[in-house]
């Protein structure tokens, strides 16, 4: 691919854009994680958000040591210079699992192969079913005042445990709240639990089949675990069903990328910017959409 970014990002930018607090930043310095920078490129940007899933994967225990051995196991057992940039990672039961340069699925800290992991490796959600129990104008009500406390709470910045039983308490009224279903999916994806999360935003697609919101939050765990075909797949029904879902097409842009198509990226590019052309994303959307185009205008191969 031709052309290289050249926009620098500071640090305000990189703590709007990827979503976390400044003291956040500053605590990933201290315990070495990211070397302190005052501005940032793209590729920054990229490392800083894969390090921002990789931390909410690990277990909040001595997380900062726990990451740092990770990524220095990455360096120096498998060679590889920039592990936040350089390498694919999945989230196996048993930990990390990385892909190496030949595109072997490996245990970085003890260098054993995956055999299990396919291309494209899987997680297995389990079979989800609707309690059949009929549901009075009462339990709905009820229902859906549960579910505006969780919201309250959620954007009142109370407790996630609390969020959660609220929740909880709207799926017990009436097992047919989708919205409820889709947030107790999105408490579960924050504290790294995938599975559990796609269980739930499954749930919720099986009582509401047009629901943008959980195509995308289900495309996003695709998109965690590898299976990008799939994942892409979602992204497309959020588009058909809300067509100017701006996230939607930014990630699917990226995920065209990833597998190959670049004149699919291409046209998401040019959508989601014509849909959101002031987000702090843009800058990149911008970026990533011209040096496609250079490609494609200068009859450059893709490696």
């Amino acid at each position: 691919m031709t052309g290289k970014a050249t926009e620098a990002y500071s640090r305000s930018d990189v703590v709007r854009i990827l979503g976390i607090g400044s003291s956040q930043l500053k605590r990933w310095e201290r315990q070495g994680l990211y070397d302190p920078l005052t501005s940032f490129e793209f590729t920054n940007l990229r490392e800083l958000r894969n390090l921002k899933r990789l931390y909410a994967r690990v277990p909040r225990h001595r997380r900062g040591e726990r990451v740092e051995g990770l990524l220095r196991d990455i360096r120096k057992r498998m060679g590889v210079s920039r592990p936040l940039l350089d390498v694919n990672y999945v989230w196996d039961a048993p930990g990390v699992v990385v892909q190496d340069s030949a595109g072997r699925w490996v245990q970085p800290e003890t260098l054993q192969l995956v055999f299990s992991f396919g291309p494209l490796p899987p997680v297995r959600a389990k079979a989800v079913s609707i309690p059949p129990r009929p549901v009075d104008d009462q339990q709905i009500r009820r229902a859906e005042e549960c579910f505006q406390r969780g919201l309250a709470l959620e954007e009142g910045g109370g407790s996630p445990e609390e969020a959660e039983k609220a929740y909880r308490a709207a799926v017990e009224y009436n097992p047919h709240a989708a919205g409820a279903w889709v947030n107790l999916g999105t408490l579960r994806f924050r504290d790294g639990e995938l599975e559990a999360a796609e269980e739930y935003y499954r749930r919720a697609l099986t009582i509401s089949h047009d629901y943008a919101l959980a195509h995308f939050n289900l495309a996003n765990i695709c998109e965690e675990t590898g299976r990008l075909r799939e994942g892409l797949t979602h992204y497309e029904e959020a588009i058909l069903i809300h067509p100017s879902y701006a996230d939607a097409h930014y990630n699917l842009a990226l995920v065209s990328e990833r597998i190959g198509e670049p004149m699919r990226a291409v046209k998401h590019w040019q959508t989601y910017l014509r849909l959101d052309p002031h987000s702090p994303w843009s800058g990149i959307a911008k970026q990533q959409l011209n040096s496609l185009l250079q490609v494609k205008l200068g009859g450059a191969k893709r490696p």
